[in-house]
């Protein structure tokens, strides 16, 4: 499972830089409006960190004078987001892809990733085995199918599925990516790409999403 995973794929490249909460609630937005597949690649306004659904609040409350804190739907550990290529993949229920397991969907878009970073002339592969984690950050300890360059992990990512679909989102860091590494990621991923731009209707959801939910304390603090 390393190509053409999805017949089509609509992509998003946001060149605006979000606050953490719009940037959760613009991926949220996304998948319930999607049709068909999509990628959405994005900024931060500021250095940032997001922290999975199920992590603690305690965990992070150290950084909130440095970096701009959100608690992620997805799960996972802690991700530092500034200098990194931040991205999600959205899939909708009705496509086919849907029906495959979590772990093969994850596998098939770090594939997508890896190749892109082989053709951009990286040594990079996929992890084999699943390690124990040792520590909260996301990028401390590798796990099955994240992606290595020379033994270090480059790239991870968190889940989310809904009956409306499955909501991917994934970070690229600690390594240097070519100038058009993302359209080389998407194509990985579909040969049929079409670019689209964050609509009104999308952004006007995404703001009420983040005004309820991912900006409020309540959501950053649940636990």
């Amino acid at each position: 499972m390393t190509k053409d995973l999805f017949a089509d794929l609509e992509v998003y490249h946001d060149d605006m830089p979000q606050s953490a909460a719009m940037n959760m609630a613009i991926d949220e937005a996304l998948l319930e409006m999607a049709n068909i597949p999509s990628i959405r690649f994005y900024r931060w306004h500021s250095p940032s960190l997001s922290f999975g659904y199920f992590g603690r609040f305690a965990d992070v409350v150290d950084y909130a004078a440095q970096r701009d804190l959100v608690r992620r739907w997805t799960g996972g550990g802690i991700v530092l987001h500034g200098d990194d290529l931040t991205y999600s993949v959205i899939i909708p229920a009705r496509d086919s892809f849907f029906a495959h397991s979590s772990m093969s969907i994850y596998a098939g878009v770090h594939s997508a990733i890896r190749n892109a970073l082989v053709a951009s002339g990286e040594r990079a592969e996929m992890a084999p085995n699943e390690s124990p984690r040792v520590s909260e950050s996301c990028f401390a300890s590798p796990v099955r199918a994240d992606v290595l360059v020379n033994g270090r992990k480059v790239a991870g990512a968190a889940q989310r599925r809904t009956r409306a679909g499955l909501l991917h989102q994934g970070s690229i860091q600690q390594v240097d990516l070519v100038e058009d590494f993302a359209r080389h990621f998407a194509k990985e991923l579909s040969e049929n790409c079409s670019e689209r731009r964050i609509d009104n209707e999308l952004s006007d959801r995404a703001k009420e999403i983040a005004e309820k939910k991912y900006a409020t304390q309540a959501w950053l603090r649940r636990r």
